[in-house]
């Protein structure tokens, strides 16, 4: 099999929505879907939540003075500290994979990238995975600091393989990253055996490795909210450059693209947008190559579009992945990355089969 990574993403030859007013529709749609969706996965457990209260309970411990109390202790709790921050949790993670899923699919010009192949999921997993082991985590910011930080170094080994003749081919990036994502997934196993034993020490970080949204809280939001929103804009301020390099490397150098430096960028953007969410969720696959490739199916391949609409659609297909994952088998909950691998694989081999590889 072989991949053609010159070739640029493209959509299928579906109708692609151009005017602003479809558009403006699209972004209402997902609005609307991504609300009714995070209502739905906070009604929907192991104790069911009436629709209804669940907005209530939102509304009244966002505004208190505004609403009336008529639900119970225990509703509160389940509702407003375990459920929603796992559920936004998911629309944040979901937004960060398919928006650092866009700008590499573009750097490199090829739907098939995503963070994985890169390695830099699996050097945010390693950096993450030692401070678990090695007992030197202190809170969510000593995991995001280290999981950028194996992110940030992964994607720097990348880089300076892929140099040829002082400039960065792209296949050179994918072949360098699926080799060193294989290196530190090793390293990873080495971290995980080290702790394995039979008291079961091992048995936190492989359910954190499969992905899981079970350990959100609301003081872990805030860090990865604002890196995904900053991001997001930096991103969307460069959509131009991002358009010119999906045409080619001659097209964005004339078009004024510093090519080298605007891929050096991409690569700490992306790094910073994995580390922090794979510091909380853990390895979480086939979001950031899934959610581009649809969205480009429906805006067509133009960033200024295709990054606003990656980011809700991620948020919203998260958040019924881990619903499907607490409740296909309950009361027992398969983490979210078993889930997105499940429907992912399908979609990759369908990819394949439709680029003709």
């Amino acid at each position: 099999m072989s991949t053609t990574v010159e070739s640029q993403p493209h959509a299928a030859p579906l109708a692609r929505p151009r005017t602003v007013a479809v558009f403006g529709s699209l972004i209402v749609g997902l609005l609307v879907a991504l609300v009714v969706a995070i209502i739905a996965a906070v009604a929907v457990g192991a104790v069911a939540i009436p629709f209804g209260t669940v907005v209530r309970i939102i509304v009244g411990n966002l505004f208190p003075d505004i609403i009336e109390v008529d639900w119970t202790p225990t509703e509160d709790q389940i509702v407003w500290v375990f459920r929603l921050p796992r559920v936004l949790l998911a629309v944040i993670v979901g937004a960060a994979l398919s928006v650092s899923g866009t700008a590499l699919q573009a750097m490199v010009r090829n739907p098939l990238a995503d963070p994985y192949i890169f390695g830099v999921s699996s050097g945010a997993s390693v950096g993450a995975v030692a401070v678990l082991t090695l007992g030197a985590a202190t809170g969510s910011l000593s995991l995001s600091v280290a999981a950028f930080g194996g992110a940030l170094v992964a994607m720097i080994i990348v880089y300076l393989m892929a140099q040829q003749n002082g400039r960065t081919a792209p296949t050179r990036l994918i072949l360098a990253g699926v080799a060193l994502a294989y290196v530190l997934q090793a390293i990873t196993s080495y971290l995980v055996l080290r702790v394995s034993g039979p008291n079961g020490g091992a048995a936190a970080v492989l359910t954190w490795l499969a992905g899981s949204l079970g350990r959100a809280k609301w003081e872990y939001l805030g860090l990865p909210s604002l890196v995904v929103a900053v991001a997001t804009v930096l991103l969307l301020l460069q959509a131009r450059s991002l358009n010119a390099l999906l045409a080619g490397e001659e097209t964005a150098t004339s078009l004024g693209v510093n090519i080298e430096r605007f891929r050096l960028q991409l690569f700490v953007l992306t790094s910073l947008l994995v580390g922090v969410v794979v510091a909380i969720s853990g390895a979480i696959g086939f979001v950031g190559l899934m959610i581009p490739h649809i969205t480009r199916m429906l805006v067509g391949a133009d960033h200024r579009r295709v990054l606003p609409i990656a980011a809700l659609l991620g948020g919203v297909y998260l958040v019924f992945v881990d619903l499907l994952g607490r409740t296909i088998i309950a009361p027992q909950e398969l983490p979210v990355g078993i889930v997105t691998a499940a429907l992912g694989g399908p979609f990759f081999l369908w990819l394949l089969r439709q680029r003709g590889c």
